[in-house]
């Protein structure tokens, strides 16, 4: 295959690449240069987590993701992002020698990606799927802004992708996947983009879970979780004791926040279990479950190999919502960044 063409440049971001790395900048530059009395990039930080929506909406957040990420020592980079154009179960590589961006093109490491395949284990992503997929293609503008900040002008030195899509799957799968996985992300030359957005909250998504008597319904579930009579109600206590008061009445907006709070806590456990229990009993949204739960695997193996004390595990660094939702007539999507030191 030749090269895959950058189908949501002009509609999801911008096109002409002077516009669009201005906007890049001016995203960058409102972050600080400093976190936590550390200079950005964060030295070691390999690994990050950063949405994938329309720059206007979630661009903001995901550049406190890339100017965290340390490109210094970068050799290739693993683009891990869910499916929204097709039902995939497991994992998918792609077909194509190159991805477009506005800024030029990024060459894909067809002998990684060949490597991964003879495990047997990937499918590969339909062509026409793959491009119209955008959850790999929205983080390659930003993930060019960094090597072009790190490296130079010279994109002929830059290191190439793997772009891979993650599909629905077992803790389990996911748990053999990031074995998979494991050896490459030990590798220090190697870094890992995981693209996901977290709570779709509203009508269109079949999610809009409301706090009342102490309790978090989901009216759009069809008996679960739980049993056919659940009535939508999530299994979110005893954690949700931790987040508001039973007395109190939260805004929708609040309860978004809570149940995103407990996805993201469970992911700064650096548990994959946990993290995948959380989902499931909250039942959130998150899109990108799988591509998370797979890199977080990952990590577990290599904390159980003898990973260094407080790496490994995700820093979460930005929070931010497309609107805060008042009435249950409103929508709103959530957006987070972190990134972990591997």
């Amino acid at each position: 295959m030749g090269t895959r063409e950058a189908s949501h440049a002009g509609s999801w971001y911008e096109d002409d690449p002077v516009q669009l790395s201005s906007q890049l900048n001016e995203f960058l530059g409102r972050v600080p240069d400093t976190l936590d009395e550390s200079s950005l990039p964060v030295s070691g930080a390999r690994v990050i987590i950063a949405p994938h929506a329309g720059y206007t909406y979630s661009g903001p957040c995901a550049a406190w993701a890339y100017k965290s990420l340390d490109l210094s020592a970068a050799k290739r980079v693993f683009v891990l992002g869910p499916s929204h154009t097709y039902y995939l179960h497991g994992c998918a590589l792609s077909t194509f020698h190159k991805y477009e961006t506005p800024f030029g093109d990024l060459v894909v490491d067809r002998a990684t990606v060949d490597e991964l395949s003879r495990t047997g284990r990937f499918s590969t992503m339909p062509a026409r799927r793959e491009v119209e997929e955008h959850s790999l293609e929205m983080h390659l503008p930003y993930l060019w802004k960094r090597l072009e900040q790190t490296f130079g002008t010279g994109s002929n030195e830059y290191p190439p992708i793997i772009p891979i899509l993650v599909g629905d799957g077992s803790a389990e799968e996911e748990e053999s996947f990031g074995q998979i996985l494991a050896p490459y992300v030990k590798d220090t030359e190697n870094v890992f983009i995981v693209s996901t957005d977290f709570c779709h909250w509203g009508s269109r998504f079949r999610y809009r879970p409301q706090y009342k008597n102490g309790l978090i319904r989901n009216p759009d579930a069809s008996g679960s979780p739980g049993s056919p009579d659940s009535g939508g109600v999530l299994k979110v206590q005893p954690i949700l004791e931790d987040h508001v008061d039973a007395s109190d009445v939260p805004a929708i907006h609040e309860v978004i926040k809570m149940l995103d709070d407990m996805a993201m806590d469970a992911v700064r456990t650096g548990v994959h279990g946990d993290f995948y229990k959380t989902v499931q009993d909250t039942q959130n949204t998150v899109c990108g479950r799988h591509p998370i739960g797979v890199v977080m695997a990952a990590l577990e193996v290599l904390a159980r190999d003898g990973l260094e004390d407080g790496k490994g595990r995700f820093k979460f660094i930005q929070y931010q919502r497309s609107s805060l939702v008042q009435r249950v007539s409103e929508s709103s999507v959530s957006y987070a960044s972190a990134y972990a030191v591997a």
